[in-house]
């Protein structure tokens, strides 16, 4: 029997800028409110990035991130994964001093570099509301989203081992599959893992569902029974692929981290509207959600009442 669906919510992420849509929530004020309504519409995990409530501009301050997680533990009972991955340019080290701060259940950690190019997304917008925002997207021309093993190593090591936190591991390519499995072999993680697939980003793997097939294919071959799966998949593709997800009794991700759309053409105007949209694709095909504990015992997570929020 196939086991519920742990949908993940990323509510505000650090690629879309605010020029792109109204609805992305930019304050602590904004991030809590999106975050609780996720949970409720059936997010077992929120996953999290901070911004500049001035001009919405990614923001590693653990300040911010301290701003918003009392409230929306208090206001919810799902996973808070804070990022690693802070926003683009960021040195390792201010990617990860909010995740310090909080000792949080769970923080993503991504397990290879990669060109990661959003400057296409300049071709779209002529009036922007912040100076920043096509500065940030045209720099990714020539960027690399650095994560080296060092890299990874010292995050694993600062968070894992002193803090018990366990990770989101994202995989932009078939590649970082076996860079993870690599890292296994070192002992520096041990099972459950939790594997998120991420399609359609500039530099990563293409939004192609034989893609998603093959690396869940290796994935199989290389952690066996010892993990759990999740899919996401960057603007037009994230609903096909979270179904297909679901379908091969995986488990995935949304949130206007990930698209700003509900439909063709139609911004979502929550966080929550894609939780909801998701929910219902998942139970029509008769599978079920995962609460938020169901999420923790199968990820073997330390529990809400260990971290520093």
């Amino acid at each position: 029997m196939a086991k519920s669906v742990i949908i993940t919510c990323a509510t505000t992420g650090g690629i879309h800028t605010p020029t792109m849509s109204e609805y992305l929530p930019i304050t602590p004020t904004e991030i809590a409110q999106a975050s609780v309504e996720a949970a409720e519409a059936g997010a077992a995990i929120i996953h999290l990035h901070a911004r500049n409530p001035e001009n919405g501009k990614p923001d590693p301050s653990p300040e911010l991130f301290m701003d918003f997680l009392p409230r929306i533990k208090q206001q919810s009972n799902a996973v808070l994964n804070v990022s690693t991955g802070g926003g683009l340019g960021m040195t390792r080290e201010e990617r990860l001093r909010a995740a310090v701060k909080a000792s949080p259940e769970m923080a993503s950690l991504n397990v290879g570099s990669l060109n990661f190019g959003i400057f296409p997304m300049m071709a779209k917008y002529k009036d922007w509301k912040h100076d920043w925002e096509p500065k940030f997207l045209e720099m990714t021309k020539d960027f690399i989203f650095r994560n080296t093993f060092a890299d990874i190593e010292y995050v694993i090591k600062e968070l894992g081992d002193g803090h018990g936190t366990k990770f989101e591991f994202e995989c932009y390519d078939l590649g970082h599959l076996y860079n993870l499995a690599w890292i296994v072999e070192q002992g520096w993680v041990k099972p459950p893992f939790f594997v998120q697939m991420v399609f359609g980003i500039l530099g990563g793997v293409g939004a192609d569902l034989d893609n998603l097939m093959h690396m869940h294919t290796i994935a199989e071959k290389l952690f066996g029974g010892s993990y759990e799966w999740s899919v996401l998949a960057a603007g037009r593709h994230q609903m096909p692929f979270a179904t297909q997800a679901a379908l091969l009794g995986g488990n995935l991700r949304v949130g206007l981290e990930d698209s700003l759309y509900i439909g063709p053409g139609e911004k979502a105007k929550s966080n929550a509207d894609q939780v909801r949209k998701v929910r219902q694709i998942v139970e029509n095909l008769g599978r079920t959600i995962a609460t938020a504990d169901e999420a923790r015992q199968r990820l073997g997570l330390k529990g809400a009442s260990e971290v520093s929020f």
